[in-house]
């Protein structure tokens, strides 16, 4: 049959909806070739054009869209189900992933990483306030949050929150190996640390993976977890594979699989957590993961799973995940109108959850592109290159689709993905 018509089925229906007679509003489901659904009604058909008018409402606004056969996988109409367009053959493999290696190329750049420091590090000062205490304790004396004396909370609050403090930050650290030569412990998780940071703040894996590998972190630990991506992104996926088939397995590796094009692993991840208070951001990671894939349906599935879950941890977290599940629902379904190419040249604004609470994105259109996208307000404090990666992307891509979300940041760019598709949609009306 190939890409062609189902011609008995599309004259049923041709047929099935020029004959009714009133109708009912929001009865009709449209399921597009791309994998996405809309539900609303049929309003007219043009037999000779292939192609009908349809009405839905996405959250407080409603739309009339014209669709072509051509984009139309099915029409449920009036309980009955009429097949328009075969959909395409899935393709293998994920559109983007790194270029393979060896097992002995990847631990070679690695260790190449590892013996020379980055081209900026001499010229970098050791820049830290004479407050802070380098021992660094596991288990500090202080209480509360005292960024100035405990190094765990100026890691976090300070550096991680300050891209101009990324570098000196990282140069600290080093700093702190130095220190710890002595006792194995510090030593091991000053390790961590750093290569956290090379692989969370700058993603340069060949040295994340250099200081992880001394670390040995458990993949039980998103440690561990940014460990196996660091061999997938240097172009090993087996190595990755290796490292994630651990008895027990941190949640982030959900979103990794997912990258990896592991969807049906990164499924069974999620489904092993549930029961717990961490079900909600497993399924979350997993509705990302096929949204990624291409796979709309069922990520909105997945989607209503974190709505619908009453094993938060608190009203905080609840209101957090709740809120860009839904956001991200209302996004898939806007993922016809947010195609660029059909929108008019302007500046359009939108906003939607982040970690933190709102992020507004400004996306400037000119001749069916995207000329640039910009964050013009935000309250997210971890977003790691998530402002500046996720934009780039999407001016990359020129879509709302296959946007790969920063590790550790995954919240705040899907914030931003969300916002661009509802932003792209006012101008596509």
């Amino acid at each position: 049959m190939g890409r062609s018509l189902n011609i008995t089925l599309l004259i049923g229906f041709l047929l099935a909806v020029l004959g009714s007679g009133s109708r009912t509003a929001a009865e009709d489901l449209v399921e597009f070739i791309n994998g996405t659904t809309a539900t609303g009604t049929i309003k007219s058909i043009r037999k000779a054009d292939k192609e009908f008018d349809f009405e839905l409402t996405v959250g407080s606004r409603t739309f009339q869209r014209v669709y072509p056969f051509s984009k139309v996988h099915a029409v449920t109409y009036q309980g009955k189900r009429y097949e328009l367009t075969p959909k395409p053959a899935a393709e293998a493999g994920k559109p983007g992933s790194p270029a393979k290696r060896t097992k002995a190329e990847v631990l070679a750049i690695i260790a190449a990483a590892g013996e020379t420091p980055p081209d900026w590090f001499e010229s970098t000062p050791l820049d830290y306030p004479p407050t802070l205490d380098l021992s660094w304790p596991l288990k500090p004396p202080t209480k509360g949050w005292q960024s100035h004396k405990n190094m765990g909370q100026y890691i976090w609050s300070v550096i991680n929150e300050n891209p101009g403090r990324w570098r000196s930050g990282i140069k600290l650290i080093h700093h702190c190996v130095t220190l710890h030569q002595d006792d194995p412990v510090l030593l091991a998780r000053d390790m961590n640390a750093l290569g956290s940071a090379y692989f969370r703040l700058l993603q340069d894996y060949p040295r994340a993976a250099f200081w992880l590998q001394q670390a040995k972190p458990s993949v039980s630990t998103q440690a561990g977890v940014h460990l196996a991506e660091c061999y997938w992104r240097l172009g090993n996926p087996e190595m990755a594979k290796a490292m994630l088939r651990g008895r027990s397995v941190n949640l982030a590796a959900i979103k990794l699989l997912g990258d990896m094009g592991e969807i049906a692993w990164a499924l069974r991840l999620a489904k092993a957590y549930e029961g717990s208070n961490a079900e909600p951001q497993a399924n979350i990671l997993a509705a990302d993961a096929l949204r990624s894939a291409g796979r709309l349906t069922e990520a909105i599935h997945y989607y209503q799973r974190v709505v619908d879950s009453k094993r938060y941890r608190n009203e905080e977290y609840e209101r957090r995940f709740v809120a860009r599940a839904k956001e991200s629902i209302e996004t898939i379904q806007l993922v016809d109108m947010a195609d660029v190419s059909k929108v008019a040249d302007g500046t359009y604004r939108d906003s939607s959850t982040g970690y933190n609470g709102k992020l507004t994105v400004e996306v400037v259109v000119n001749a069916g592109r995207m000329d640039a996208v910009k964050i013009t307000n935000h309250k997210e404090k971890q977003f790691y290159s998530a402002l500046t990666d996720t934009p780039q992307q999407l001016i990359n891509n020129q879509s709302v689709q296959a946007i790969d979300a920063t590790s550790g940041a995954t919240i705040t760019s899907q914030a931003i993905v969300n916002a661009t598709a509802k932003a792209l949609a006012k101008g596509n009306q």
